[in-house]
């Protein structure tokens, strides 16, 4: 942040003030007395005020300075050491200033649970308009992942810039008890779903159809007799005969649309109870997933979990009708469609891969521990979970988990064995990356057919070339041409 700019802008303010006070004291003159008739403010008066706006304008206009510009790069430069090597963090600085500027950084390490590592320092000196390069070396670190703040304190300018690093994230072992009727718990959530007749409905949307994709509307009966809405989009230029299927499960309230823009997939849209055109499908007040937060038995994500249960049994009960191949089913989530993608391939052998971006909830007990400390502030669905219990005193973290852990996807993950490609952002807010390893860690996939993808600049999302990635993942997997 600019310091000088600061001054001036504060400066600027009271000029501007000032001269307000002039034009209004002008005015208080003219005012009437005794029905006396109102003599405007002369033409001298007002342009008394004039030079002094002019500067102020100018002053806040002009960029007066300049700015420090940072990067900061990692060597290797997803950011994920081993431990038998130093952290190394490249730093190039550009100083536009017209003014040699000199100071310190200081770095500051943490656990991601917020336990203090290291602190350091180092002096800068930067020429006017001129740049420079600054090596900072760190001793290695135990498995985990940690939080390093620069703080940059120069002549004119200052900033903090954080970033999350890893360190044989692969080592991240947690330990994790499934409740000892968790399976039962599942055997009859399934069974309850099986009661219901799905009654499947697919109608053929022209509207949103094109010459290339049929787009469907489909309806189906879930867990509890819940109706529930998603989109099928099927190509009609197929290649090959028998087409492969992406079966796509939603972030976190979002309605998800149909998908137009894939030609070598048919793709299944779900929309889960209490999300777009399956809103309806539940009746809840307050934030979704706190909903019977307090009951195992009546939880909200109960019945989303078999709603992605049904979405399989839709595939499975159409596959002639429309020609899906189901040995190419492929689960695609992000965020909680990430979580809920881990979790279903847990219960259901029919999902033979899955491709997961960002999982939400994922190690939920590690979760709720690392978020308030590395983002106090950023309220997410885990934030949820925690202002729920700071709000309710007769409500415990106990007592979140003694539902939770019957939900969580790492539950479920020692039974996933297909091929899985997870989708990392180091800066996520909301799923912490350490919560992610420790999830991908404990699937049961054989090393050679998991794979995980490493952002170490962005937050709660995934960058392009990830996407292009994992197009031909799949399909290297499905072994497609």
């Amino acid at each position: 942040m600019n310091i000088r700019k600061k001054l001036k802008f504060i400066t600027g303010l009271c000029c501007l003030l000032l001269c307000c006070k002039q034009v209004l004291l002008a005015q208080r003159v003219t005012q009437p007395v005794n029905n006396a008739p109102v003599t405007p403010p002369t033409k001298q008066q007002v342009q008394k005020a004039t030079p002094a706006q002019k500067q102020v304008a100018a002053d806040t206009e002009e960029d007066e300075d300049g700015e420090v510009v940072i990067k900061i790069n990692t060597d290797p430069k997803k950011a994920i050491f081993t431990g038998l090597n130093d952290i190394k963090f490249n730093i190039d600085l550009k100083n536009t200033y017209k003014e040699r500027q000199d100071g310190r950084l200081n770095m500051l390490v943490t656990t991601t649970f917020g336990t203090k590592v290291s602190e350091s320092a180092m002096d800068v000196h930067l020429p006017k308009n001129g740049s420079s390069k600054l090596h900072v070396k760190l001793p290695s670190q135990n498995a985990g992942f940690y939080q390093i703040t620069f703080r940059f304190n120069l002549s004119m300018y200052d900033d903090t810039i954080k970033r999350i690093f890893g360190v044989d994230p692969n080592q991240i072992e947690v330990n994790r008890s499934k409740p000892k009727d968790f399976d039962k718990f599942w055997a009859d959530t399934r069974q309850g779903l099986d009661t219901i007749e799905p009654q499947y409905v697919t109608t053929l949307d022209k509207k949103q159809s094109t010459p290339g994709k049929d787009v469907y509307l489909v309806e189906m009966h879930s867990y509890g007799d819940a109706v529930i809405r998603g989109w099928l989009t099927v190509p009609t230029r197929r290649r090959p005969k028998r087409l492969p299927v992406k079966y796509r499960l939603g972030g976190y309230i979002v309605n998800q649309k149909p998908t137009l823009g894939d030609d070598d997939f048919a793709v299944f849209n779900i929309n889960v109870r209490g999300s777009g055109n399956s809103k309806d499908a539940v009746s809840y007040t307050g934030e979704f997933n706190l909903w019977n937060i307090e009951n195992r038995d009546k939880y909200i994500y109960r019945g989303v979990y078999m709603d992605c249960v049904r979405g399989l049994d839709f595939i499975t009960a159409n596959a002639s009708k429309f020609g899906f191949d189901l040995d190419r089913l492929n689960v695609d989530g992000g965020s909680q469609g990430a979580g809920l993608a881990i979790a279903l391939a847990g219960m259901d052998p029919r999902v033979r891969a899955i491709t997961s971006e960002l999982p939400l909830y994922g190690d939920l007990r590690d979760a709720v521990r690392i978020g308030p400390k590395l983002y106090p502030y950023k309220q997410s669905p885990i934030w949820m979970f925690t202002d729920y219990i700071r709000r309710n005193k007769n409500f415990s973290e106990k007592k979140l988990f003694a539902t939770w852990d019957y939900y969580d996807p790492i539950m479920f993950a020692p039974k996933v064995k297909c091929p899985v490609l997870m989708a990392v952002s180091l800066l996520d807010e909301m799923v912490p990356p350490y919560c992610s390893y420790a999830l991908f860690n404990q699937l049961a996939t054989n090393e050679a057919e998991k794979e995980i993808w490493v952002n170490p600049v962005l937050t709660h999302e995934v960058d392009n070339l990830y996407y292009g990635y994992q197009y031909y993942w799949i399909k290297e997997k499905f072994r497609l041409p």
